[in-house]
């Protein structure tokens, strides 16, 4: 994600955080799962994803230790 973006998922709701991330981790599982069948066609997207979620997780931490 750009700058831009980190900054506009710091401005919303824990709660829309957590239905994104929760997002995230259905399409990771279908990718993994595309992965495992052959049915890939960008193993990057996978990278992508992990990265996401790494990022979400650490502005709701960031919250939380802010609260």
């Amino acid at each position: 994600m750009k700058a831009k973006e980190l900054q506009e998922l710091r401005q919303n709701s824990p709660l829309d955080l957590q239905g994104k991330l929760g997002d995230l981790k259905a399409e990771l599982f279908n990718l993994r799962f595309q992965l495992a069948t052959g049915q890939l066609e960008n193993p990057m997207r996978i990278k992508e994803v992990k990265k996401s979620i790494a990022q979400i997780k650490t502005i709701l931490r960031e919250e939380e230790l802010r609260a």
